[in-house]
């Protein structure tokens, strides 16, 4: 009995880091997991409960508009600071690049879908991408959940030395869209010449 539970209370938990910033509803917790309303909301009220409780647990349970999310307790808010705070001089780490490619070439799109194709969960790049104002979100998906959609900026244009999406390097296959096909290098040849640019000014 105990070990049910705790795998069940597992599957949740899965979810609600899965889902990331966008949440998830108490439908699709349900419906995903296959449990009836009534114990997702017993095991929602365990975590919640966990976390408050547990020092050692960095997290909390948020409720909004029926949507459910994990969030960063507010005690770490200095310490995640300093983490999204990356001067805009340090160049863009493989991970950025690889996320940024992703929505480059397929805009707009989800954090799942994104996700679906590194392999990984993209959140903290997203955020650091959004920090360095090179993307951000553009309206939501018409589908469970309203996930947010994201989209390159102008400032993206710009890093790259870019006039339009028209010129972003081509890629192997436009076809498919791997993570084999779009990672950082892509932007090489872009980010050299607006390098270039910056040390002719």
């Amino acid at each position: 009995m105990t070990n049910t539970k705790l795998t069940n209370q597992a599957q949740i938990e899965g979810l609600l880091f899965i889902s990331g910033d966008e949440g998830i509803t108490l439908g699709d917790l349900a419906k995903i997991s296959g449990f009836m309303k009534p114990a997702v909301l017993a095991i929602l009220q365990e975590l919640k409960k966990k976390y408050e409780n547990d020092p050692t647990s960095a997290f909390i349970l948020l409720k909004s508009d029926q949507t459910y999310r994990l969030a960063t307790k507010p005690q770490l808010a200095e310490v995640i600071k300093h983490y999204f705070e990356v001067p805009l001089t340090v160049p863009l780490t493989k991970a950025l690049l690889e996320v940024l490619a992703i929505v480059a070439y397929r805009q707009p799109i989800t954090r799942l879908e994104i996700d679906d194709i590194r392999g990984v969960q993209s959140s903290g790049s997203l955020q650091k991408l959004m920090v360095r104002g090179l993307i951000d979100t553009h309206g939501r998906l018409d589908a469970p959940g309203r996930p947010f959609l994201y989209s390159t900026t102008p400032a993206f244009l710009n890093y790259f030395g870019l006039s339009d999406l028209d010129e972003l390097p081509p890629l192997p296959d436009q076809d498919e869209l791997e993570i084999s096909n779009i990672n950082g290098d892509i932007f090489l040849e872009a980010l050299q010449a607006r390098e270039e640019r910056k040390d002719d000014n």
